[in-house]
Protein backbone atom coordinates (compact mmCIF):
# COMPACT_ATOMS: atom_id res chain seq x y z
CA UNK A 1 0.00 0.00 0.00
CA UNK A 2 1.09 3.64 -0.51
CA UNK A 3 1.52 4.39 3.20
CA UNK A 4 3.74 1.36 3.60
CA UNK A 5 5.81 2.52 0.65
CA UNK A 6 6.29 5.97 2.17
CA UNK A 7 7.11 4.47 5.55
CA UNK A 8 9.76 2.37 3.83
CA UNK A 9 11.12 5.51 2.22
CA UNK A 10 11.56 7.10 5.61
CA UNK A 11 13.18 3.97 7.02
CA UNK A 12 16.84 4.43 6.26
CA UNK A 13 17.83 0.79 6.66
CA UNK A 14 17.46 0.48 2.89
CA UNK A 15 17.86 4.10 1.83
CA UNK A 16 21.58 4.74 1.35
CA UNK A 17 23.00 6.78 -1.51
CA UNK A 18 26.56 7.64 -2.44
CA UNK A 19 28.00 10.88 -1.12
CA UNK A 20 31.27 12.75 -1.18
CA UNK A 21 31.58 12.67 2.60
CA UNK A 22 32.44 9.04 3.27
CA UNK A 23 33.16 5.64 1.89
CA UNK A 24 30.99 2.52 2.12
CA UNK A 25 31.49 0.53 5.29
CA UNK A 26 33.87 -2.40 4.99
CA UNK A 27 34.98 -5.05 7.41
CA UNK A 28 38.06 -3.01 8.22
CA UNK A 29 35.91 -0.08 9.34
CA UNK A 30 33.26 -1.94 11.32
CA UNK A 31 33.84 -3.20 14.83
CA UNK A 32 31.42 -4.67 17.36
CA UNK A 33 30.56 -3.13 20.70
CA UNK A 34 31.84 -5.48 23.39
CA UNK A 35 28.51 -5.31 25.20
CA UNK A 36 25.51 -7.03 23.65
CA UNK A 37 26.54 -7.19 19.99
CA UNK A 38 25.42 -3.90 18.46
CA UNK A 39 27.23 -3.22 15.17
CA UNK A 40 29.35 -0.12 15.55
CA UNK A 41 31.22 1.75 12.80
CA UNK A 42 34.39 3.21 14.30
CA UNK A 43 34.68 6.99 14.73
CA UNK A 44 38.29 7.12 15.88
CA UNK A 45 38.99 9.10 12.68
CA UNK A 46 35.72 10.93 11.92
CA UNK A 47 35.17 12.05 8.36
CA UNK A 48 35.59 15.80 7.96
CA UNK A 49 32.83 17.33 5.82
CA UNK A 50 34.07 19.50 2.99
CA UNK A 51 31.74 22.38 3.77
CA UNK A 52 32.57 25.92 4.87
CA UNK A 53 30.67 27.70 7.63
CA UNK A 54 29.61 30.91 5.87
CA UNK A 55 26.93 32.20 8.23
CA UNK A 56 27.34 32.28 12.01
CA UNK A 57 25.84 35.70 12.75
CA UNK A 58 22.29 36.78 13.44
CA UNK A 59 20.09 37.58 10.43
CA UNK A 60 18.15 40.78 11.09
CA UNK A 61 16.41 42.97 8.52
CA UNK A 62 17.93 41.00 5.65
CA UNK A 63 21.54 41.37 6.86
CA UNK A 64 23.91 39.16 8.83
CA UNK A 65 25.01 41.06 11.94
CA UNK A 66 26.80 40.38 15.21
CA UNK A 67 24.88 40.15 18.46
CA UNK A 68 24.45 43.53 20.13
CA UNK A 69 26.51 42.28 23.07
CA UNK A 70 29.23 40.88 20.81
CA UNK A 71 28.89 37.54 22.57
CA UNK A 72 29.16 34.18 20.82
CA UNK A 73 28.66 30.55 21.84
CA UNK A 74 30.11 27.33 20.43
CA UNK A 75 28.06 24.90 18.39
CA UNK A 76 29.51 21.42 18.85
CA UNK A 77 30.07 18.34 16.71
CA UNK A 78 28.12 15.53 18.47
CA UNK A 79 30.54 12.97 17.02
CA UNK A 80 33.43 14.33 19.07
CA UNK A 81 32.27 17.21 21.28
CA UNK A 82 34.63 19.51 19.37
CA UNK A 83 33.68 23.05 18.37
CA UNK A 84 32.39 23.46 14.81
CA UNK A 85 32.01 27.25 14.95
CA UNK A 86 31.35 30.19 17.23
CA UNK A 87 27.86 31.54 16.67
CA UNK A 88 26.44 34.95 17.57
CA UNK A 89 24.52 34.74 20.85
CA UNK A 90 21.33 36.76 20.63
CA UNK A 91 19.59 38.17 23.70
CA UNK A 92 16.69 40.50 24.51
CA UNK A 93 18.23 43.44 22.69
CA UNK A 94 18.65 41.38 19.54
CA UNK A 95 15.08 40.11 19.82
CA UNK A 96 13.96 43.76 20.01
CA UNK A 97 15.95 44.55 16.85
CA UNK A 98 14.51 41.54 15.03
CA UNK A 99 10.92 42.23 16.10
CA UNK A 100 11.28 45.87 15.09
CA UNK A 101 12.48 44.80 11.63
CA UNK A 102 9.64 42.29 11.31
CA UNK A 103 7.07 44.87 12.42
CA UNK A 104 8.32 47.44 9.94
CA UNK A 105 8.33 44.84 7.16
CA UNK A 106 4.73 43.95 7.99
CA UNK A 107 3.38 47.46 8.53
CA UNK A 108 5.28 49.27 5.78
CA UNK A 109 7.03 46.72 3.59
CA UNK A 110 5.97 45.06 0.34
CA UNK A 111 5.49 41.49 1.62
CA UNK A 112 1.83 41.67 2.80
CA UNK A 113 1.05 43.98 -0.14
CA UNK A 114 2.44 41.73 -2.85
CA UNK A 115 0.02 39.68 -4.84
CA UNK A 116 -0.22 36.16 -3.44
CA UNK A 117 1.19 34.92 -6.75
CA UNK A 118 4.34 37.01 -6.25
CA UNK A 119 4.85 35.56 -2.78
CA UNK A 120 4.32 32.08 -4.19
CA UNK A 121 7.01 32.65 -6.83
CA UNK A 122 9.57 33.69 -4.20
CA UNK A 123 8.87 30.57 -2.14
CA UNK A 124 9.18 28.39 -5.24
CA UNK A 125 12.52 29.97 -6.13
CA UNK A 126 13.64 29.31 -2.56
CA UNK A 127 12.73 25.63 -2.86
CA UNK A 128 14.71 25.42 -6.09
CA UNK A 129 17.78 26.95 -4.41
CA UNK A 130 17.60 24.51 -1.49
CA UNK A 131 17.41 21.66 -3.97
CA UNK A 132 20.35 23.07 -5.95
CA UNK A 133 22.45 23.31 -2.77
CA UNK A 134 21.33 19.92 -1.42
CA UNK A 135 24.83 18.62 -0.63
CA UNK A 136 25.86 21.68 1.37
CA UNK A 137 22.58 21.87 3.30
CA UNK A 138 22.79 18.15 4.11
CA UNK A 139 26.41 18.38 5.24
CA UNK A 140 25.70 21.31 7.58
CA UNK A 141 22.72 19.53 9.12
CA UNK A 142 24.64 16.29 9.63
CA UNK A 143 27.67 18.00 11.10
CA UNK A 144 25.67 20.11 13.55
CA UNK A 145 23.05 17.53 14.60
CA UNK A 146 24.75 14.12 14.26
CA UNK A 147 22.06 12.74 11.94
CA UNK A 148 23.13 10.18 9.34
CA UNK A 149 23.99 12.03 6.13
CA UNK A 150 21.88 9.63 4.07
CA UNK A 151 18.86 10.40 6.24
CA UNK A 152 19.28 14.14 5.78
CA UNK A 153 20.03 14.06 2.05
CA UNK A 154 17.45 11.44 1.08
CA UNK A 155 14.59 12.32 3.41
CA UNK A 156 14.82 15.56 5.36
CA UNK A 157 16.08 18.05 2.78
CA UNK A 158 13.64 16.72 0.15
CA UNK A 159 10.92 17.01 2.78
CA UNK A 160 11.85 20.67 3.37
CA UNK A 161 11.69 21.33 -0.38
CA UNK A 162 8.30 19.60 -0.58
CA UNK A 163 6.96 21.64 2.35
CA UNK A 164 8.02 24.96 0.84
CA UNK A 165 6.50 24.09 -2.54
CA UNK A 166 3.31 22.93 -0.83
CA UNK A 167 2.87 26.24 0.98
CA UNK A 168 3.89 28.21 -2.08
CA UNK A 169 0.89 26.56 -3.71
CA UNK A 170 -1.37 27.74 -0.89
CA UNK A 171 -0.29 31.39 -1.05
CA UNK A 172 -2.79 32.33 -3.78
CA UNK A 173 -5.61 30.10 -2.56
CA UNK A 174 -6.33 31.74 0.80
CA UNK A 175 -9.69 33.50 0.69
CA UNK A 176 -12.80 34.21 2.68
CA UNK A 177 -16.48 33.56 2.09
CA UNK A 178 -19.64 35.39 1.14
CA UNK A 179 -22.21 34.57 3.77
CA UNK A 180 -26.00 34.37 3.56
CA UNK A 181 -27.37 36.74 6.16
CA UNK A 182 -30.19 39.25 6.44
CA UNK A 183 -31.13 40.16 2.87
CA UNK A 184 -30.47 43.82 3.55
CA UNK A 185 -26.74 43.26 4.01
CA UNK A 186 -23.78 42.00 2.05
CA UNK A 187 -21.60 39.90 4.40
CA UNK A 188 -18.12 38.62 3.63
CA UNK A 189 -15.18 37.29 5.59
CA UNK A 190 -11.57 38.28 5.03
CA UNK A 191 -8.64 36.04 5.96
CA UNK A 192 -5.78 38.33 6.99
CA UNK A 193 -2.25 37.62 8.32
CA UNK A 194 -1.85 37.84 12.09
CA UNK A 195 1.23 40.09 11.80
CA UNK A 196 4.58 39.31 13.42
CA UNK A 197 5.01 35.62 14.26
CA UNK A 198 7.60 34.47 16.77
CA UNK A 199 8.75 30.92 16.10
CA UNK A 200 11.00 28.61 18.13
CA UNK A 201 12.29 25.39 16.57
CA UNK A 202 13.97 22.37 18.22
CA UNK A 203 17.29 20.62 17.64
CA UNK A 204 16.03 17.17 16.65
CA UNK A 205 14.72 18.17 13.19
CA UNK A 206 16.08 21.67 12.54
CA UNK A 207 15.42 21.79 8.79
CA UNK A 208 12.07 20.02 8.78
CA UNK A 209 10.76 22.13 11.69
CA UNK A 210 12.04 25.24 9.91
CA UNK A 211 9.80 24.33 6.98
CA UNK A 212 6.83 23.45 9.22
CA UNK A 213 7.07 26.89 10.81
CA UNK A 214 8.00 29.39 8.11
CA UNK A 215 6.03 27.73 5.28
CA UNK A 216 2.48 28.54 6.44
CA UNK A 217 3.53 31.80 8.12
CA UNK A 218 5.01 33.23 4.92
CA UNK A 219 2.29 31.81 2.68
CA UNK A 220 -0.22 33.76 4.78
CA UNK A 221 1.85 36.98 4.35
CA UNK A 222 3.13 37.25 7.93
CA UNK A 223 6.60 38.35 8.95
CA UNK A 224 8.69 36.16 11.26
CA UNK A 225 11.29 36.18 14.01
CA UNK A 226 12.69 32.66 14.26
CA UNK A 227 14.80 31.47 17.20
CA UNK A 228 16.91 28.42 16.46
CA UNK A 229 17.91 25.79 19.00
CA UNK A 230 21.28 26.60 20.50
CA UNK A 231 22.51 23.10 19.63
CA UNK A 232 21.77 23.39 15.89
CA UNK A 233 21.84 26.94 14.55
CA UNK A 234 23.80 26.46 11.32
CA UNK A 235 21.34 25.02 8.80
CA UNK A 236 18.59 27.60 9.42
CA UNK A 237 21.02 30.49 8.97
CA UNK A 238 22.27 29.08 5.69
CA UNK A 239 18.91 28.24 4.12
CA UNK A 240 17.51 31.63 5.13
CA UNK A 241 20.33 33.22 3.13
CA UNK A 242 18.97 31.25 0.16
CA UNK A 243 15.47 32.58 0.86
CA UNK A 244 16.76 36.14 0.63
CA UNK A 245 18.63 35.21 -2.53
CA UNK A 246 15.25 34.09 -3.89
CA UNK A 247 13.90 37.62 -3.44
CA UNK A 248 12.44 37.83 0.09
CA UNK A 249 12.15 41.51 1.11
CA UNK A 250 14.27 42.69 4.08
CA UNK A 251 12.88 42.04 7.54
CA UNK A 252 10.33 39.41 6.51
CA UNK A 253 12.25 36.53 8.11
CA UNK A 254 14.72 37.25 10.91
CA UNK A 255 16.81 34.50 12.54
CA UNK A 256 18.19 34.84 16.06
CA UNK A 257 20.41 32.14 17.51
CA UNK A 258 20.61 31.95 21.26
CA UNK A 259 19.35 30.33 24.44
CA UNK A 260 15.87 29.90 25.82
CA UNK A 261 16.12 32.16 28.84
CA UNK A 262 17.93 35.03 27.13
CA UNK A 263 16.38 34.94 23.63
CA UNK A 264 13.34 32.63 23.64
CA UNK A 265 11.68 34.16 26.70
CA UNK A 266 12.00 37.77 25.45
CA UNK A 267 10.45 36.68 22.14
CA UNK A 268 7.49 35.02 23.89
CA UNK A 269 6.94 38.04 26.15
CA UNK A 270 7.40 40.70 23.50
CA UNK A 271 4.47 43.09 23.27
CA UNK A 272 4.89 43.58 19.53
CA UNK A 273 4.78 39.87 18.63
CA UNK A 274 1.31 38.77 17.58
CA UNK A 275 1.70 35.00 17.62
CA UNK A 276 4.07 32.33 18.99
CA UNK A 277 4.68 28.87 17.53
CA UNK A 278 6.86 26.47 19.49
CA UNK A 279 8.07 22.91 19.12
CA UNK A 280 9.80 21.38 22.13
CA UNK A 281 9.20 20.03 25.60
CA UNK A 282 5.86 20.13 27.40
CA UNK A 283 7.42 21.94 30.36
CA UNK A 284 8.73 24.75 28.15
CA UNK A 285 5.37 24.91 26.36
CA UNK A 286 3.64 25.57 29.66
CA UNK A 287 6.00 28.45 30.40
CA UNK A 288 5.43 29.90 26.94
CA UNK A 289 1.66 29.89 27.44
CA UNK A 290 2.14 31.76 30.70
CA UNK A 291 4.43 34.36 29.10
CA UNK A 292 2.03 34.87 26.20
CA UNK A 293 -0.90 35.37 28.56
CA UNK A 294 0.98 37.80 30.79
CA UNK A 295 2.18 39.93 27.87
CA UNK A 296 -0.31 40.81 25.12
CA UNK A 297 -2.38 37.61 25.12
CA UNK A 298 -0.77 36.58 21.83
CA UNK A 299 -2.06 33.38 20.26
CA UNK A 300 0.08 30.26 20.75
CA UNK A 301 0.45 26.94 18.96
CA UNK A 302 2.46 24.20 20.59
CA UNK A 303 3.84 20.89 19.32
CA UNK A 304 5.17 19.18 22.43
CA UNK A 305 6.26 15.85 23.85
CA UNK A 306 4.91 12.34 23.59
CA UNK A 307 5.07 8.80 24.91
CA UNK A 308 3.40 7.17 21.96
CA UNK A 309 2.06 3.60 22.09
CA UNK A 310 2.89 1.15 19.30
CA UNK A 311 0.28 -1.61 19.61
CA UNK A 312 1.04 -5.06 18.20
CA UNK A 313 -2.11 -7.19 18.02
CA UNK A 314 -2.08 -10.98 18.21
CA UNK A 315 -2.97 -11.34 14.52
CA UNK A 316 -0.08 -9.15 13.34
CA UNK A 317 2.67 -10.27 10.99
CA UNK A 318 5.35 -10.37 13.68
CA UNK A 319 8.30 -9.99 11.32
CA UNK A 320 6.84 -6.81 9.85
CA UNK A 321 5.65 -5.56 13.22
CA UNK A 322 9.09 -5.97 14.79
CA UNK A 323 10.76 -4.21 11.90
CA UNK A 324 8.29 -1.33 11.95
CA UNK A 325 8.38 -0.99 15.73
CA UNK A 326 12.17 -0.82 15.50
CA UNK A 327 11.90 2.04 13.00
CA UNK A 328 9.20 3.77 15.08
CA UNK A 329 11.55 3.98 18.05
CA UNK A 330 15.12 4.11 16.78
CA UNK A 331 14.72 6.47 13.82
CA UNK A 332 16.75 9.68 14.32
CA UNK A 333 18.58 8.19 17.34
CA UNK A 334 15.22 7.93 19.11
CA UNK A 335 15.07 11.73 19.19
CA UNK A 336 11.48 12.04 17.94
CA UNK A 337 8.55 13.53 19.84
CA UNK A 338 6.27 10.93 18.23
CA UNK A 339 8.61 7.95 18.68
CA UNK A 340 6.74 4.69 19.32
CA UNK A 341 8.36 4.47 22.72
CA UNK A 342 5.79 2.22 24.44
CA UNK A 343 5.65 -1.02 22.45
CA UNK A 344 2.52 -2.82 23.69
CA UNK A 345 2.46 -6.45 22.48
CA UNK A 346 -0.29 -9.04 22.90
CA UNK A 347 0.71 -11.74 25.37
CA UNK A 348 0.30 -14.57 22.83
CA UNK A 349 2.99 -13.17 20.54
CA UNK A 350 5.05 -11.33 23.15
CA UNK A 351 8.04 -13.69 23.44
CA UNK A 352 8.34 -14.10 19.68
CA UNK A 353 8.19 -10.34 19.21
CA UNK A 354 10.91 -9.68 21.81
CA UNK A 355 13.31 -12.05 20.03
CA UNK A 356 12.67 -10.44 16.67
CA UNK A 357 13.02 -6.94 18.15
CA UNK A 358 16.43 -7.95 19.56
CA UNK A 359 17.46 -9.23 16.15
CA UNK A 360 16.57 -5.89 14.54
CA UNK A 361 18.51 -3.93 17.16
CA UNK A 362 21.58 -6.17 16.88
CA UNK A 363 21.87 -5.35 13.16
CA UNK A 364 21.57 -1.58 13.57
CA UNK A 365 24.79 0.15 12.52
CA UNK A 366 25.89 2.93 14.89
CA UNK A 367 28.73 5.26 13.98
CA UNK A 368 30.01 8.35 12.20
CA UNK A 369 26.94 9.79 10.44
CA UNK A 370 29.05 10.78 7.43
CA UNK A 371 30.03 7.15 6.86
CA UNK A 372 27.96 5.32 4.31
CA UNK A 373 25.73 2.59 5.74
CA UNK A 374 25.44 4.14 9.22
CA UNK A 375 21.88 4.15 10.52
CA UNK A 376 22.39 5.77 13.92
CA UNK A 377 24.65 8.67 14.80
CA UNK A 378 25.37 10.29 18.17
CA UNK A 379 22.85 11.88 20.49
CA UNK A 380 22.75 15.64 20.24
CA UNK A 381 24.92 16.61 23.23
CA UNK A 382 26.40 15.59 26.57
CA UNK A 383 23.28 16.58 28.52
CA UNK A 384 20.98 14.40 26.43
CA UNK A 385 23.55 11.60 26.38
CA UNK A 386 23.73 11.48 30.18
CA UNK A 387 19.96 11.76 30.54
CA UNK A 388 19.42 8.67 28.37
CA UNK A 389 22.03 6.65 30.26
CA UNK A 390 20.31 7.65 33.50
CA UNK A 391 16.99 6.29 32.21
CA UNK A 392 18.69 3.06 31.18
CA UNK A 393 20.08 2.63 34.70
CA UNK A 394 16.60 3.37 36.05
CA UNK A 395 15.14 0.59 33.90
CA UNK A 396 17.64 -1.93 35.22
CA UNK A 397 17.12 -0.83 38.83
CA UNK A 398 13.32 -1.00 38.53
CA UNK A 399 13.43 -4.66 37.46
CA UNK A 400 12.88 -4.49 33.70
CA UNK A 401 14.87 -7.03 31.67
CA UNK A 402 17.70 -5.50 29.66
CA UNK A 403 17.63 -7.55 26.46
CA UNK A 404 20.28 -5.72 24.43
CA UNK A 405 22.41 -2.59 24.61
CA UNK A 406 22.41 -0.52 27.78
CA UNK A 407 25.70 1.38 27.45
CA UNK A 408 27.59 3.89 25.36
CA UNK A 409 29.21 2.98 22.05
CA UNK A 410 32.91 3.70 21.74
CA UNK A 411 34.96 6.03 23.89
CA UNK A 412 34.31 9.40 22.26
CA UNK A 413 31.24 11.29 21.12
CA UNK A 414 27.66 10.86 22.32
CA UNK A 415 26.91 7.40 20.92
CA UNK A 416 24.53 5.01 22.73
CA UNK A 417 23.86 1.38 21.92
CA UNK A 418 20.35 0.55 20.67
CA UNK A 419 18.72 -0.63 23.88
CA UNK A 420 15.68 -2.84 24.50
CA UNK A 421 13.87 -3.57 27.76
CA UNK A 422 11.28 -6.33 28.13
CA UNK A 423 9.01 -7.10 31.09
CA UNK A 424 8.35 -3.39 31.49
CA UNK A 425 5.58 -2.25 33.84
CA UNK A 426 3.47 0.87 33.42
CA UNK A 427 4.71 2.46 36.64
CA UNK A 428 8.39 2.36 35.65
CA UNK A 429 10.00 5.67 34.64
CA UNK A 430 11.08 4.21 31.31
CA UNK A 431 7.40 3.57 30.53
CA UNK A 432 6.19 6.98 31.70
CA UNK A 433 8.81 9.58 30.76
CA UNK A 434 9.85 10.79 27.35
CA UNK A 435 13.39 9.39 27.13
CA UNK A 436 14.15 10.88 23.70
CA UNK A 437 16.77 8.30 22.91
CA UNK A 438 17.34 4.81 21.45
CA UNK A 439 15.58 2.91 24.24
CA UNK A 440 12.66 0.61 23.35
CA UNK A 441 10.34 -0.54 26.14
CA UNK A 442 8.21 -3.63 25.44
CA UNK A 443 5.09 -4.17 27.54
CA UNK A 444 2.60 -7.07 27.54
CA UNK A 445 -1.20 -6.81 27.34
CA UNK A 446 -4.16 -9.27 27.25
CA UNK A 447 -7.04 -7.70 25.28
CA UNK A 448 -8.13 -4.60 23.39
CA UNK A 449 -10.01 -2.96 26.26
CA UNK A 450 -6.93 -3.25 28.43
CA UNK A 451 -4.56 -1.90 25.81
CA UNK A 452 -6.78 1.11 25.10
CA UNK A 453 -6.99 1.95 28.79
CA UNK A 454 -3.23 1.66 29.26
CA UNK A 455 -2.34 3.41 26.02
CA UNK A 456 -4.47 6.41 27.02
CA UNK A 457 -3.23 6.47 30.62
CA UNK A 458 -0.62 9.16 30.00
CA UNK A 459 -0.39 12.94 30.04
CA UNK A 460 0.58 12.82 26.38
CA UNK A 461 -1.51 12.28 23.25
CA UNK A 462 0.70 12.88 20.24
CA UNK A 463 0.65 9.70 18.14
CA UNK A 464 0.09 5.94 18.11
CA UNK A 465 0.82 2.96 15.90
CA UNK A 466 -1.46 -0.02 15.41
CA UNK A 467 -0.30 -3.25 13.79
CA UNK A 468 -3.13 -5.64 12.90
CA UNK A 469 -4.63 -7.49 9.93
CA UNK A 470 -8.17 -7.03 11.23
CA UNK A 471 -10.05 -4.04 9.81
CA UNK A 472 -12.51 -3.94 12.70
CA UNK A 473 -9.64 -3.85 15.19
CA UNK A 474 -7.93 -1.07 13.26
CA UNK A 475 -11.13 0.99 13.15
CA UNK A 476 -11.81 0.46 16.84
CA UNK A 477 -8.32 1.43 17.98
CA UNK A 478 -8.02 4.42 15.64
CA UNK A 479 -11.10 5.93 17.28
CA UNK A 480 -10.43 4.84 20.86
CA UNK A 481 -6.88 6.20 21.11
CA UNK A 482 -6.75 9.82 22.27
CA UNK A 483 -3.94 11.02 20.04
CA UNK A 484 -3.46 13.38 17.13
CA UNK A 485 -2.08 10.80 14.67
CA UNK A 486 -2.75 7.07 14.33
CA UNK A 487 -0.62 5.09 11.90
CA UNK A 488 -2.17 1.73 10.90
CA UNK A 489 0.43 -0.82 9.74
CA UNK A 490 2.88 2.02 9.12
CA UNK A 491 4.67 4.65 11.21
CA UNK A 492 6.14 8.13 10.82
CA UNK A 493 4.40 8.71 7.51
CA UNK A 494 4.75 12.46 6.98
CA UNK A 495 3.55 14.45 4.02
CA UNK A 496 3.16 18.19 3.76
CA UNK A 497 -0.62 17.77 3.49
CA UNK A 498 -1.03 15.54 6.58
CA UNK A 499 -1.79 17.52 9.79
CA UNK A 500 0.34 16.81 12.85
CA UNK A 501 -0.24 17.72 16.49
CA UNK A 502 -1.39 16.34 19.79
CA UNK A 503 -4.12 15.89 22.35
CA UNK A 504 -3.73 16.67 26.04
CA UNK A 505 -0.23 17.84 27.06
CA UNK A 506 1.23 17.06 23.66
CA UNK A 507 0.21 20.50 22.50
CA UNK A 508 -2.43 22.58 20.81
CA UNK A 509 -2.99 23.47 17.18
CA UNK A 510 -1.77 21.55 14.12
CA UNK A 511 1.31 21.73 11.95
CA UNK A 512 1.32 21.02 8.20
CA UNK A 513 -1.57 20.77 5.80
CA UNK A 514 -4.51 23.11 5.43
CA UNK A 515 -5.06 23.16 9.20
CA UNK A 516 -1.77 24.96 9.85
CA UNK A 517 -2.87 27.98 7.84
CA UNK A 518 -5.44 28.91 10.50
CA UNK A 519 -2.55 29.39 12.95
CA UNK A 520 -1.39 32.39 10.94
CA UNK A 521 -4.65 34.01 9.89
CA UNK A 522 -7.16 36.36 11.48
CA UNK A 523 -10.77 36.21 10.31
CA UNK A 524 -12.59 39.48 9.81
CA UNK A 525 -16.32 39.86 9.11
CA UNK A 526 -17.30 42.75 6.85
CA UNK A 527 -20.98 43.77 6.79
CA UNK A 528 -22.30 46.33 4.27
CA UNK A 529 -25.92 47.56 3.90
CA UNK A 530 -27.53 47.04 0.50
CA UNK A 531 -29.64 49.92 -0.82
CA UNK A 532 -31.54 47.72 -3.24
CA UNK A 533 -31.45 44.23 -1.75
CA UNK A 534 -32.39 41.36 -3.99
CA UNK A 535 -35.28 39.16 -3.00
CA UNK A 536 -34.01 35.80 -1.74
Amino acid sequence: MASRKLSSLLSLSSCFSSSSFGNPSSSSHVSVCISRFTTFASIEKPINPSVKIEHNQLLIDGKFVDAASGKTFPTLDPRTGNVIAQVAEGDAEDINRAVSAARKAFDEGPWPRMTPYERSCILLRFADLVEKNMDKVSALETWDSGKPYDQVANVEVPMLVRLIRYYAGWADKIHGLTLPADGSYHVQTLHEPVGVAGQIIPWNFPLVMYGWKIGPALACANTVVLKTAEQTPLSALYVTSLLYEAGLPPGVLNVVSGFGASAGAPLCSHMDVDKIAFTGSTETGQRILEMAAKSNLKSVTLELGGKSPFIVCEDADIDQAAELAHFALFFNQGQCCCAGSRTLVHERVYDEFVEKAKACASKRVVGDPFQKGVQQGPQIDEKQFQKILKYIRSGVESGATLEIGGDRCGSKGYYIQPTIFSNVKDNMLIAQDEIFGPVQTILKYKDLDEVVRRANATQYGLAAGVFTQNLATANFLSRALRVGSVWINCYDVFDAAIPFGGYKMSGQGREKGIYSLSNYLQIKAVVTPLKNPAWL
